[in-house]
C-alpha cells in the first residue's frame, strides 16, 4: 500500500512504486554520486541519541557549521556539516554522556554543503 524511502532510499522507493524505471533510477544514483564526489572530504555526519529539539539547541554554538540532517525518531537525530565542527560535537557529547557516533561518510548530506 505504501513505499517509503529516505535520502538515497527515495530513489529505490520510486523504482519499487513504479514512479521511476530501474534504468532511470540507476541514472539518478550515478548522477547523485558524481555530485557528492565533488564535495567529499570536507564534511560528515553524526547520529545523536537525542530529540531534534535538544540537538538544535546544542548546535547553536557552531555558528551554522552543523545542522540537523534527519530526524529518524523521537531520540534519534542525524546532523551534518563541517568535519571539524562534528569532531567538537562528538567530544561534547562524550563529555555529557550523550550517545553519538560518526556516520562513515566524508560528505555532509542534507546540509548547506549540498547546495
Amino acid at each position: 500500500a505504501a513505499v517509503v524511502g529516505h535520502s538515497q532510499g527515495e530513489i529505490a522507493a520510486a523504482c519499487v512504486a513504479g514512479g521511476v524505471s530501474l534504468a532511470d533510477g540507476a541514472r539518478v544514483v550515478v548522477l547523485r554520486s558524481r555530485a557528492i564526489a565533488r564535495i567529499a572530504g570536507g564534511g560528515g555526519m553524526v547520529s545523536v541519541g537525542l530529540s531534534a529539539e535538544r540537538v538544535r539547541t546544542m548546535l547553536d554554538t557552531y555558528g551554522g557549521r552543523v545542522s540537523v540532517a534527519a530526524v529518524n525518531g523521537p531520540s534519534s537525530t542525524v546532523v551534518s556539516g563541517d568535519a571539524q565542527a562534528l569532531d567538537e560535537l562528538l567530544a561534547g557529547c562524550e563529555r555529557e554522556g550523550v550517545r553519538a557516533r560518526r556516520v562513515p561518510v566524508d560528505y555532509a548530506s542534507h546540509s548547506a554543503q549540498m547546495d
